[in-house]
């Protein structure tokens, strides 16, 4: 899948621009908004999205059954985010070198639906206030705010890379920026997760806050969407 790789390189290089800072977690989440994404429009699928397998290479790499991802792993294995962030390359450069070396499989391009194909319905903004909510591990791996934002980021970004326009639920969370900005009386300039993360004591009371102020942001909408009809 090159466009993963071409994403990866870039995010190396700049990972500010993509995930606000050099951290093997931000980088998870973001990559699983990404590929979750391209799976669900159906421009690959799990067996070619060019990460597969590199979950067992590193269990087998570290010499562990611990049912740990990925990223928790090189982690562990690596003292900080950053020195994690950076192990991850050279950990995935030599893993794909490994794979072609030993034929694994051979590497694929995404094939592209035809224009005429209509997308599914499901979108991972509608999941927000309701599945993630009740299951925040099950979608983000901990209860965590930034997971949460670095999962929509690669979710949003796979859907305008391939030319998705976004769904009516994704453009009305646009609007959750300015929002929370207002809310706190903020202009700075970070994003909405850091926002509310700040005035938080930690990731877990930021997302359950998240979640009161979204729902708080929904209903304020439909507020103004009701007094616009009755005008």
């Amino acid at each position: 899948m090159k466009e993963l790789f071409t994403l990866l390189q870039k995010i190396k290089e700049n990972p500010v621009m993509y995930i606000d800072k050099p951290s093997i977690t931000c980088l998870r989440s973001f990559l699983t908004g990404y590929i979750d994404s391209l799976i669900t429009l159906g421009f690959t699928d799990i067996n070619s999205c060019g990460i597969e397998g590199f979950q067992e290479w590193v269990q087998e790499r570290a010499k562990t059954n611990v049912t740990q991802s990925w990223d928790g792993i090189i982690l562990f294995c690596s003292g900080s985010e950053r020195a994690a962030f950076n192990r991850f390359f050279e950990e995935f450069e030599q893993f794909l070198k490994q794979k072609n070396d030993s034929k694994i499989k051979k590497s694929e391009d995404v094939s592209r639906l035809s224009e005429e194909m209509s997308f599914p319905r499901f979108d991972i903004y509608n999941e927000i206030p309701s599945n993630i909510k009740k299951r925040p591990g099950m979608f983000l791996g901990a209860s965590s705010i930034t997971r949460l934002d670095m999962l929509l980021r690669g979710y949003s970004f796979a859907r305008r890379e391939v030319g998705v326009p976004p769904t009516e639920p994704e453009r009305e969370f646009e609007g959750f920026q300015s929002w929370v900005e207002e809310k706190y009386g903020i202009n700075s300039g970070q994003s909405w997760s850091k926002i509310i993360l700040f005035y938080s004591v930690d990731e877990h009371e930021a997302l359950q806050k998240f979640f009161e102020l979204f729902e708080e942001y929904l209903n304020r909408n439909k507020s103004l969407e009701v007094d616009e009809n009755n005008g």
